[in-house]
């Protein structure tokens, strides 16, 4: 039975590694710089254009042949965003938004046009949440929290041990 439990658990956790190696949902702390990571298979994309449903018609950041193109960009990330590497080499068109808020929370879409295809391609959608100022953590919090409480516990087992021990010297308990 748990050669079956360990070996599922490996398949599930080996499997999940290599279909999902880029980060789907990306948690930051109001005020934070964030990356959303966005890397094409090959290095042939001409633009790309980052954008997020719920903004219409307007996107967050579109950039062509090196240069961003602000024509429709949304006021909101006016001044607020850039690409980790502007000149997109080795298909990197990760963006950077500086200063998130509450109201940068969504679902951001990033797609290239390729050259040798001619048309445009979905490389990537993150899901961003945004908590506010101090809020962060609250999971991870937790997660330390409970990693201290488990680590102490064999320490208490040992002072208890001893403890009983010295009190039960001399007569039989």
């Amino acid at each position: 039975m748990f050669v079956g439990t360990a070996s599922l658990c490996f398949i599930f956790l080996f499997a999940g590694f290599f279909i999902s190696a880029d980060p789907k949902i990306i948690t930051a702390e109001s005020g934070q710089d964030v990356t959303l990571t966005c890397r094409a298979a090959n290095n042939n994309i001409i633009v790309v254009k980052w954008s997020r449903a719920d903004l219409g018609d307007k996107y967050v950041l579109m950039n062509r042949d090196g240069h961003f193109v602000p024509d429709d960009q949304h006021p909101s990330f006016k001044d607020r965003v850039d690409l980790q590497d502007r000149q997109m080499k080795d298909g990197d068109v990760s963006l950077i938004l500086k200063n998130v808020t509450i109201n940068d929370a969504g679902t951001y879409v990033c797609r290239g046009f390729m050259v040798e295809t001619r048309s445009w391609e979905l490389i990537s959608i993150i899901h961003l949440h945004v908590d506010p100022p101090g809020q962060s953590g609250g999971f991870v919090g937790l997660i330390v929290g409970l990693s201290v409480a488990v680590g102490l516990l064999p320490v208490a087992a040992v002072l208890g041990l001893l403890v009983y021990k010295k009190r039960c010297q001399g007569s039989n308990c």
